[in-house]
């Protein structure tokens, strides 16, 4: 399964400015994906500030299962470097 995104992967990491990176993004995912994108972002930026997932929930409008997949990938030890 991971061969499948090794594309993927080598197209991000041609990208060299957030422009680049941003008219990517644009041009592969729909809107909603790309907000859903950023919002996942956002969940786990709080998630590292410590904010409890039912004010995440409420604040980002999103509902608390997504949160918490969130977090349960933040313990895997995923988004070192966010």
């Amino acid at each position: 399964m991971i061969d499948k995104y090794n594309d993927l992967v080598k197209s991000f990491l041609k990208l060299k400015t957030g422009s680049e990176m941003l008219e990517f993004l644009k041009g592969i995912l729909t809107p909603k994906e790309l907000d859903q994108l950023s919002t996942r972002l956002e969940i786990v930026k709080m998630l590292k500030q410590g904010v409890i997932q039912q004010r995440i929930s409420k604040k980002l409008g999103v509902g608390i299962a997504t949160v918490t997949r969130g977090s349960r990938e933040l313990k895997l030890g995923r988004f070192k470097k966010v």
